[in-house]
């Protein structure tokens, strides 16, 4: 019989999600900043591999979802009994509706009792960089605008630096919202960024681009050795004019570099102007496996079907 260990340390976890390449959502303080905000975290290891659990209540008359973030990870990928042993632990322990996952690769699912699901979460469809290539390589996969502004605002004498403090987070904050409106997009509260600059730490460094010192771009992502992963990002006016996007972008993905990191994901493609300028810096696209379902309980098909409250209550994950 497998044996599940639940991880109380977040030292050891977060070592255990770096030694099989875990995903930086798998992230002890990802964790954490969720479970300051409805979640509950647990991080579950079996054999070789792990999974960070994320919990959520759910109106009656269902009970829960549990949604594992870009995982699991190790061997819980290709072992069916770890995996049953894991699925069976959360199914006993916390009796969810349904355990919803994303995997982070890129091949389909043929796991007995898995589908697909309906109420996505992360987008499945995006661009990853091999950090592994030299920057020539890199800058030469590149379309000619990207490298023709990268260079134009590399003059604007953008200095970029890292986040010290909330207050850096502040600036971010009020530049975000200007982001959103011009974009469309929903935002969380602001305490729930100041959690996760706090929890994560030195994982998740934001990189603030300032002209004449003040802050006018922002790029937030959060890294393992294997992978750097976008979570945010925006500039406000004066940034757009100075095109600090493209140098601030530029920054960062030479600074992962610096650090070792293998891959850049630019955290998913839509098709409107920010995937215009994602795609600039990385032209082919990366198509990861999607998100599935193990239903849990007999009332996961009133869930997946006829509940179009699910698809909100999934958004809160983000």
């Amino acid at each position: 019989m497998r044996v599940v260990k639940q991880h109380d340390d977040s030292a050891t976890w977060n070592r255990l999600v770096k030694q099989y390449d875990g995903h930086p959502l798998q992230l002890w303080g990802w964790g954490e900043a969720k479970a300051k905000h409805g979640w509950i975290a647990v991080r579950l290891q079996v054999g070789q591999g792990g999974a960070q659990v994320l919990i959520r209540r759910l109106p009656k008359p269902f009970t829960a979802l549990a949604y594992i973030p870009r995982g699991p990870f190790g061997s819980l990928l290709s072992n069916d009994s770890e995996r049953k042993a894991l699925v069976d632990f959360i199914k006993t322990t916390y009796k969810p509706t349904v355990l919803t996952i994303e995997p982070d690769i890129k091949e389909q699912l043929k796991w007995k009792g898995w589908h697909r699901s309906g109420n996505r979460i992360l987008l499945a469809r995006t661009a990853v960089m091999d950090l592994t290539k030299s920057d020539d390589e890199l800058l030469q996969a590149m379309s000619k605008k990207t490298r023709q502004y990268i260079r134009k605002s590399a003059g604007e004498k953008i200095e970029v630096v890292l986040a010290k403090d909330n207050s850096d987070i502040d600036e971010c904050l009020s530049i975000y919202k200007q982001t959103a409106n011009r974009a469309g997009f929903d935002l969380h509260d602001d305490q729930y960024y100041y959690d996760i600059f706090n929890e994560i730490g030195d994982d998740s460094p934001v990189f603030l681009a300032k002209y004449e010192g003040t802050v006018v771009a922002f790029l937030w992502p959060i890294i393992t050795p294997e992978i750097a992963f976008e979570l945010y990002g925006g500039m406000n006016e004066r940034g757009q004019e100075l095109r600090a996007n493209y140098h601030l972008k530029w920054s960062v993905i030479q600074a992962m570099k610096q650090r070792g990191i293998r891959r850049y994901d630019v955290n998913g493609l839509l098709n409107d102007g920010v995937t215009a300028f994602k795609k600039g810096f990385i032209p082919d696209e990366t198509l990861m496996s999607g998100t599935y379902d193990k239903p849990l309980s007999p009332l996961y098909v009133v869930w997946s079907r006829l509940l179009p409250a699910a698809k909100k209550i999934v958004r809160l994950v983000r």
